[in-house]
């Protein structure tokens, strides 16, 4: 035990040191290294280490051919090269202005749609976190502004380029990134049903019924729609909505058989508040009005519960033996 201060020394040291004692980085170019470099040469390290997935060094190699042949041969397919190799390594907002520097410079370049392409790349994995690998979370419960913005690069990218070879890739995101602004919408009615800003509710139901058609939001936006007139006295837009709802989605479990909307259900599962754990439930504070039906009109959603049912359901089953085997000796 007395060794595990030393292993743990050992462990940062070779962290802050960049593993240079493991022979790591040996392949990165100085300045003064590359002084014999013709740009041939330089392109063809920057090539092995892309080959090799050695983001780090590729860029850094890329910033000094750049700088050093700055109108040469290579220069703008190194520029295309730097922007990807920052994606890659996770820098995105480097990508991100070397994306907007590339289209700024060569407007007409014929793969400038490929800098598009890598910037709403870059802008798409601004949207999500370090442990979202690790764990389900709600990339929509968060600020939307990159995700807008990944929006409005890749629907340009198809109104400029529409026969583009990214294309096709390019329209499977923006159907993402647009389920994911409309449901944002949702949520942040039901934030503002929680205030009491029931107009400020209903415009943002209406919002995504104009703006976001044919997404998986569209029902919650019709029933916050009713909802929110309802509760502003405004009984004839409510159940003008109300029809819409019924007509198109009479599944919503806002309806009962009958197509009648019950506006004192509450949608979304909703814990004990601290109030009312505190006094044993004697204390409850009413829950506002809250609408989320993912789990019946989003298809990865309902895929990604059925799938965590079914890993639920076999984990029942394993045996302690199993567990501590970690399934080999199942």
């Amino acid at each position: 035990m007395k060794s595990i201060p030393f292993i743990l020394l050992i462990l940062s040291l070779s962290l802050t040191s960049g593993c240079s004692w493991l022979g790591w980085g040996d392949d990165e170019t100085s300045g003064d290294d590359a002084a014999g470099y013709t740009e041939r040469d330089f392109y063809e390290k920057i090539q092995s280490s892309l080959n090799a997935s050695n983001w780090t060094v590729a860029i850094t190699n890329l910033q000094l051919l750049e700088s050093q042949f700055p109108f040469g041969k290579y220069a703008e397919q190194a520029q295309l090269e730097l922007m990807y190799a920052q994606h890659r390594s996770g820098a995105h907002e480097d990508a991100i202005v070397a994306a907007d520097r590339f289209v700024r410079l060569h407007p007409q370049h014929p793969n400038v749609d490929y800098a598009f392409y890598v910037k709403g790349l870059s802008e798409i994995a601004q949207t999500t976190g370090f442990f979202d690998s690790f764990m389900p979370t709600d990339t929509t419960l968060r600020d939307i502004g990159t995700a807008r913005d990944a929006f409005g690069t890749l629907t340009e990218l198809l109104s400029r380029f529409p026969k583009s070879p990214y294309a096709a890739d390019s329209r499977k995101r923006l159907i993402n990134l647009r389920n994911q602004l409309a449901r944002s919408e949702i949520h942040a009615a039901n934030y503002y049903f929680a205030r009491g800003a029931y107009l400020a509710a209903a415009n943002r139901g209406r919002f995504v019924v104009e703006n976001f058609q044919q997404s998986p939001a569209v029902p919650d936006g019709l029933a916050v729609m009713v909802q929110a007139y309802y509760m502003l006295g405004m009984q004839e837009l409510a159940d003008n909505s109300v029809k819409v709802l019924a007509a198109n989605y009479p599944e919503h479990p806002s309806l009962d058989e009958t197509g009648a909307f019950g506006y004192e259900k509450r949608l979304l599962k909703t814990n004990d508040s601290i109030l009312g754990k505190i006094t044993f439930g004697l204390i409850k504070r009413p829950q506002p009005p809250a609408f989320d039906t993912r789990n019946i009109y989003n298809k990865a959603v309902r895929d990604s519960e059925s799938t965590q049912n079914d890993d639920e359901s076999a984990d029942q089953g394993r045996s302690i033996w199993s567990w501590v085997t970690f399934g080999l000796a199942d």
